[in-house]
């Protein structure tokens, strides 16, 4: 695979990346098929043990958001911006603190959205636990499976 190919599908991960975080966009599909397309145009061993390993995660991820606790009809989900603080507070902290670093970023994001738009840290973390069960917990759930796929394509290309 040539360099341009490589740059492509990296900006297609981090399309799918960004996607997770927009309503009506199939950013884990996106992050999957970069990952598919990769793995058809190297001939290495490694790159369909990380395709398997990406199928894997995204149906287990898929699994675990079917068992959440349903969002309210009519409530509203987390907005962009939290959403944004969020996306960018779980990069951070997956690449600070590689893997499960991914989560209190995420959290961390949230609560700094809310922090400066509240205030007070009371009304911070009542908002942060409203935006968590308002559809914020499937949220993480995607993002942090496409930042494990993500994790594991970009260690198979710096490996390679």
């Amino acid at each position: 695979m040539g360099a341009l190919d490589l740059l492509l599908a990296g900006l297609v991960v981090l399309l799918g990346l960004c996607g997770v975080l927009l309503p009506g966009v199939p950013g884990a599909w996106l992050v999957w098929a970069a990952v598919l397309w990769w793995a058809l145009t190297d001939t290495r061993p490694a790159a369909w043990a990380v395709l398997v390993g990406a199928t894997v995660v995204l149906l287990l991820s898929r699994a675990v958001r079917w068992a959440l606790p349903a969002r309210r009809r009519g409530a509203p989900g987390p907005d962009g911006r939290l959403l944004a603080y969020g996306g960018g507070g779980a990069l951070l902290g997956f690449v600070l603190l590689p893997v499960i670093g991914a989560v209190p970023g995420f959290l961390g994001g949230i609560y700094l959205a809310e922090r400066l738009r509240l205030g007070r840290h009371g009304a911070a973390v009542a908002a942060v636990r409203t935006a968590m069960r308002s559809g914020g917990s499937g949220v993480l759930t995607e993002l942090f499976a496409c930042l494990l796929i993500a994790g594991a394509w970009l260690g198979a290309v710096l490996a390679g």
